[in-house]
C-alpha cells in the first residue's frame, strides 16, 4: 500500500489498510476530532492499523506535535462509527479524522499539551483551508455521535483553537448563580433548544432514548461550555447555544 502525504505537516506515515472509496461521490467537508483513548500514540498506531480492529483515521497527534497519516484524504477512514450531522448518516464519507494522543477519561484523562494543541491547530488549518472546511464543521467525536462518545471532553481547548483560526465559537456563558439557574420544567426553553440544536447540526431526534435531550445538552456542553458538562440545561448553556447559533455565517443558515 503506498501512501504519501496531504499535508507537509506530517512527519511519519503508517499506512492503515482499514480503508476504503468516500460513497455517492462524497467529499470532506467536515473534520472530527478524537482522542485516541489508549497509553501512547504507538499503541493507537497500531491498533488503528490492524485489519482487526476495523477502526482508522487520517491522522494521529503525539503529545508532542508530532503527525502521524495513516490514510489518504480522499479515502473513507473508519473512525465516526454510527454518527449523524446536519441530517447525515455517513460521517465517514463526509469527514477526515485526527485522532489526538490522550489516555482518556477512563484513563486519568490528562491535559492536552501545548505542542500537541499547536499541531493539532496547524492541520486543522492546513486541511480546513485544502477542502474549504466550514468552521462550524470542525467537529468533536462527541457531537456527531451524543452520549456514545465523550471525546475529546471538556479539557479539550476548544476556545484556544477559536482564537488561532480554527473552529465555529463563542465565549461561553460564565458560571454563576443566574446562569445556573436551571430550565427543566420551561417548556419554551426546552422547544427552543432542541430547535437550536437541531439548527447546528445535532440530531435531535431518538426514540430509544428517553434521556436524549440531556445527552444532547451534556455533547453540546463538551464542546461549548466544558466549565459546567453535567447534562442539565441551565440558562447559561441556552444563552451559549443560542449566541452560537446566531454567530453562524448565513451560508449555514440557509
Amino acid at each position: 500500500m503506498i501512501l504519501k502525504p496531504d499535508s507537509t505537516l506530517v512527519h511519519t506515515l503508517y499506512p492503515s489498510p482499514n480503508i476504503e472509496e468516500r460513497r455517492a461521490g462524497s467529499r470532506p467537508d467536515i473534520i472530527v476530532l478524537h482522542y485516541t483513548g489508549m497509553p501512547s500514540a504507538e499503541k493507537a498506531i497500531g491498533w488503528l492499523a490492524n485489519p482487526v480492529s476495523k477502526v482508522s483515521c487520517h491522522y494521529v497527534v503525539d503529545e508532542d506535535g508530532r503527525i502521524t497519516q495513516m490514510v489518504e484524504e480522499e479515502k473513507r477512514a473508519w473512525h465516526a462509527g454510527v454518527s449523524h450531522w446536519g441530517g447525515n448518516t455517513d460521517i465517514n464519507s463526509a469527514s477526515i479524522g485526527i485522532e489526538i494522543q490522550n489516555t482518556g477519561h477512563e484513563h486519568g484523562y490528562p491535559d492536552f499539551p501545548l505542542p500537541q494543541m499547536e499541531a493539532v491547530g496547524a492541520l486543522c488549518r492546513d486541511i480546513a483551508k485544502r477542502h474549504a472546511v466550514p468552521a462550524e464543521r470542525i467537529l468533536a467525536h462527541s457531537d456527531i455521535a451524543p452520549g456514545r462518545k465523550l471525546d475529546p471532553g471538556e479539557k479539550f481547548n476548544w476556545a484556544w483553537l477559536a482564537k488561532h483560526g480554527v473552529g465555529h465559537w463563542v465565549p461561553p456563558a460564565s458560571i454563576d448563580d443566574a446562569s445556573t439557574q436551571l430550565l427543566d420544567d420551561d417548556s419554551a426553553a426546552l422547544t427552543d433548544t432542541l430547535a437550536l440544536m437541531r439548527a447546528y447540526g445535532y440530531g435531535t431526534e431518538n426514540p430509544e432514548r428517553s434521556d436524549w435531550l440531556s445527552v444532547l445538552v451534556r455533547s453540546f456542553q463538551l464542546h461549548f461550555r466544558p466549565q459546567r458538562a453535567d447534562g442539565r440545561l441551565d440558562v447559561g448553556t441556552l444563552d451559549t447555544l443560542t449566541r452560537l447559533v446566531a454567530a453562524l455565517p448565513a451560508r449555514a443558515t440557509s
